[in-house]
């Protein structure tokens, strides 16, 4: 089910599962009225997209989950709450498990409380509301602000290399400076852990404080005593090309369900 291509509105996904994230982006994608320019796993991530994408993007909408692991049971609402509301503000949509919390929620001025699982036809229901109430708000005549970026610009010495996600195997932080491990190398990179997951979000999961990694690109999750590590590149550890990434303990068994959410072959006990 697509709608029409014109006026889609612009927006930033804050979930910390990744699989639910990855599905609503596609959901916002699919229903042909939303472009997602940011998707983020944590609170802090998710205040630096909005101080980032809502003066150099424009943002239209903030899908907020409500509960965060490691932020507390309602950090996505002492998000709303923080907010500062205005004509120029982003709607707000709760997306979360818990009913508990529309009441306030609507009180606090959200547009839509989606309960998950999420459908296709409740999320395009939704993005209509969203904008119908966005129209109502902008001037008419007001040229819309660009979509996010599609790919990432590295630096190698005086040289600028342009890359795809696909070509991308994981991003660091170390030193304080960040790297972006891909097929072609490692090259530096201008931004941070943070601001990465905000503009790309949906294609990158962080698994370690210090690290993005394409999800599509792992290819072994090893799990040694209480060290867990992927590795991440075009084949096995054992001779392939690629970089072994740590996986922080209090993100190791979602890690692996994410990893295991689209496959099959392995028995599960």
């Amino acid at each position: 089910m697509r709608a029409d291509e014109g006026g889609r509105l612009r927006a930033l996904v804050v979930e910390d599962e990744w699989p639910a994230r990855n599905y609503l982006v596609e959901l916002l994608h699919g229903s042909g009225l939303a472009d997602v320019v940011g998707a983020v796993g944590d609170i802090e991530s998710a205040r630096e997209a909005l101080r980032v994408e809502s003066t150099t993007l424009g943002l239209d909408v903030v899908f907020v989950d409500v509960q965060f692991a490691g932020d507390g049971d309602e950090a996505g609402l002492d998000l709303v709450r923080s907010m500062t509301p205005g004509p120029r503000s982003p709607a707000v949509v709760l997306a979360t498990a818990f009913e508990k919390h529309a009441l306030e929620a609507f009180g606090l001025g959200v547009v839509d409380y989606l309960l998950k699982p999420f459908t296709e036809e409740r999320v395009l229901q939704c993005l209509l509301r969203v904008r119908e109430r966005r129209a109502s708000l902008v001037p008419p005549g007001t040229v819309p602000a660009p979509s996010g970026p599609s790919r990432i610009v590295a630096r190698r010495k005086n040289r600028l290399v342009f890359l795809d996600s696909h070509e991308i195997w994981a991003f660091e932080a170390a030193d304080r400076l960040t790297f972006v491990h891909t097929v072609h190398g490692t090259f530096d990179i201008d931004l941070s852990l943070s601001a990465i997951e905000a503009s790309f979000g949906h294609a990158f999961a962080r698994v370690h404080r210090n690290w993005l990694v394409n999800a599509a690109a792992v290819k072994e999750f090893e799990r040694d005593g209480n060290e867990t590590h992927l590795f991440v590149g075009a084949g096995l550890s054992d001779g392939g090309n690629g970089v072994r990434v740590p996986v922080a303990r209090d993100r190791a068994q979602a890690v692996r369900e994410m990893l295991l959410a689209d496959t099959a072959g392995l028995r599960r006990v």
